[in-house]
């Protein structure tokens, strides 16, 4: 979601040093990569995708689509010879056995309905194998609501029954779908249909379990949470589960007038986009101080068990998290990457001490409770060092408000302020290729950096005021495990044309702005999704770039090729594909979101109508299906 936290206050000011402030003055215009392109006050000569090129395996693929142009059309826009198919929008019945309420475009549903339909503002997708390439299921986080939209009237008046529906419109939906040879249909009903929403309960485990600050008056044993919330994107294991970040859940919390310093870190203020504890006192934090700790979480579900009961995985740390993303070492042992969608955050890895066993979901039920939290350094030489979030290392003692374990996880970033991690600029998705062992992270903006009372810019982060973003990549000394790496810029995003010149970038190819969305297809190219904020599309330095849109980038040649462009208002997040790459799952959410405010509920298609194009439509957050008309292999 296009949410800028680098005017949020307190939560992200820190006394941390910046790296030009340890690093000797001379070389404060550093190498990226340790032997690539300097960055000049003009950002240098344009270099290409990949500023410090890196190994990669012999057989990569090259582009094999024709670059669509930038639109502000109310559609989605392929290449030719690509055809897009539009399945489970918003309101949907997700296909329970003997429960499918019908999508009502008055916004009429009630929240017992919605509780079965799929839920608002999809984001993360993933394609989770049934019979192959040709029957499967897609498993869908919905990040927030828009309720506006949501309720016939929006929230005038505001009252208990809207905030049940709009917690039944939030979490994920598990849906079966099908290829009929032509098309791909949702199938329904389906046993493994199912919803996870903001009341679902949810185990907890790991070290914050049973934890003194997990506990409230409702679950005195602190290891029951109802719900999850704001999941934004999301990984999916080795073991056949989907990991699910729980993003900006701080905006659900209404706080006394006087913040304690624990919910000024995180964010937690008045006036915040949700008024939930009206009506539901567990997000008031004077009534129920605790609540908050038991979100932020990344949180498993097991999408081919339907009666399996989802848990948060507290070894993993608390943040606002993006998502997660899973690596195996050699030895088997699981290796989480996760950063957190905020300004001036940290980047995170997660080393199981256990290695996976063959026998899916089951056989590893514990795999992520216990190991050793990382927060990674970058340095100013194109070297980094994964500092361990662990009680009694270094100052996470018990005199500095780390008690134990479970403090130092349900307090990550006090812990990462303490020992001294990078602060980034907003690092969303992460894409591991596998083959090279390198690690890609997107880092959306930060239009804060350089700020008054705000860090500068560093060698991870090297430009003031961000509003165009970067992609960095880091490779580990050894194996995943490793505690040191190398690390350089893939990409500096912007437009060439910008007057900026810290907004021109590098990019070869198309330009383009604000990178959130990141993955490798089957065949190895990687892609990237863009989240320009509606409050900057039609303006200034972003003028010429349009819709937001999905590229690929072809790491052999550094170029970056338009691929699709969306529908006004929306963001382009979450894509997942058929093993065989011939099929492509793309999410399309909030289309028509107005430029900084909810949407109008008096006006509900003001700016868009997409996908359904009709007089009294609602614009709905829905899922592409896209595929070659000759039906090869997508983007080569």
């Amino acid at each position: 979601m296009a949410k800028d936290f680098s005017t949020m206050e307190d939560s992200n000011r820190s006394s941390n040093p910046t790296i030009h402030e340890i690093s000797d003055p001379a070389r404060r215009i550093v190498l990226l990569g340790g032997g690539g392109a300097a960055l000049a006050a003009a950002l240098g000569p344009l270099a290409g995708c990949a500023v410090a090129p890196a190994p990669a395996p012999a057989a990569r693929p090259t582009l094999g689509f024709a670059s669509v142009p930038p639109s502000r059309a109310d559609h989605v826009v392929v290449p030719p010879g690509y055809r897009v198919d539009v399945i489970a929008p918003w309101g949907e019945p997700v296909g329970v056995p003997g429960a499918m309420p019908a999508w009502r475009p008055d916004a009429g549903n009630s929240a017992a309905e919605q509780a079965l339909q799929l839920g608002m503002h999809h984001d993360a997708i993933h394609y989770v194998a049934l019979e192959g390439s040709r029957r499967g299921l897609l498993v869908i986080n919905h990040e927030y609501t828009d309720d506006g939209l949501l309720h016939p009237g929006g929230m005038q008046p505001w009252t208990a029954e809207k905030v049940a529906k709009s917690q039944a419109a939030h979490g994920l939906s598990v849906i079966e779908v099908a290829f009929d040879g032509t098309r791909w249909q949702l199938v329904r009903p389906s046993r493994y249909a199912r919803r996870f929403t903001a009341t679902t309960p949810f185990a907890v485990a790991g070290p914050a379990a049973g934890h003194a600050l997990m506990k409230t008056a409702a679950d005195p044993a602190g290891r029951r949470v109802l719900g999850t919330l704001n999941n934004c994107a999301a990984g999916l294991t080795p073991w056949g589960t989907v990991l699910s970040g729980e993003e900006n859940w701080n905006g659900y919390f209404f706080p006394a007038d006087q913040p304690t310093a624990h919910e000024r870190r995180w964010g937690i203020r008045k006036n915040h986009w949700y008024r939930w504890h009206e009506h539901d006192p567990r997000f008031d934090t004077v009534r129920h101080p605790n609540e908050p700790n038991r979100f932020g979480w990344i949180v498993e579900v097991d999408p081919l068990d339907p009666t399996s009961t989802p848990v948060k995985r507290t070894a993993l740390g608390r943040a606002t998290h993006e998502g997660a993303w899973v690596a195996l070492t050699k030895d088997g042992r699981a290796v989480v990457y996760s950063g957190e969608d905020a300004a001036f955050e940290y980047i995170y890895k997660f080393v199981s001490r256990d290695r996976m066993r063959p026998g899916g979901a089951k056989a590893n039920a514990t795999l992520l409770d216990h190991g050793t939290l990382y927060v990674a350094r970058f340095d100013a030489d194109g070297r980094g060092r994964w500092l361990p979030l662990q009680h009694g290392t270094g100052p996470l003692t018990g005199d500095r408000g780390f008690a134990d374990q479970g403090e130092v996880v349900i307090k990550a970033r006090q812990a990462a302020d303490l020992l001294g991690g990078t602060k980034m600029d907003r690092p969303e998705w992460l894409a591991i290729d596998q083959a090279s062992r390198w690690v890609y992270c997107t880092l959306t903006n930060n239009a804060a950096r350089g700020g008054e009372g705000r860090p500068g810019v560093d060698a991870a982060n090297p430009r003031a005021r961000n509003t165009m973003g970067h992609i960095i990549r880091w490779r580990e000394d050894g194996d995943f495990d490793g505690e040191t790496f190398e690390w350089n810029h893939l990409v500096l995003a912007g437009d060439p044309a910008n007057e900026r010149a810290e907004a021109k970038g590098n990019v070869v190819g198309d330009a383009f702005a604000c990178p959130d969305g990141l993955a490798f297809d089957p065949q190895g190219l990687l892609w990237v999704q863009t989240d320009i904020g509606n409050r900057a599309l039609n303006q200034g330095e972003f003028a010429r770039l349009g819709n937001n849109a999905m590229l690929a980038c072809d790491l052999a040649t550094g170029e970056m090729r338009r691929f699709l462009t969306g529908p006004v208002g929306c963001e382009i997040t979450g894509v997942s594909w058929t093993p065989d790459g011939r099929t492509m799952f793309v999410d399309v959410q909030h289309p028509g979101e107005s430029p900084g405010e909810r949407s109008d509920p008096q006006d509900p298609q003001r700016h868009s109508s997409w996908p359904d194009h009709r007089e009294g439509g609602r614009p709905r957050s829905a899922t592409l299906v896209i595929r070659r008309e000759d039906g090869g292999v997508i983007g080569t």
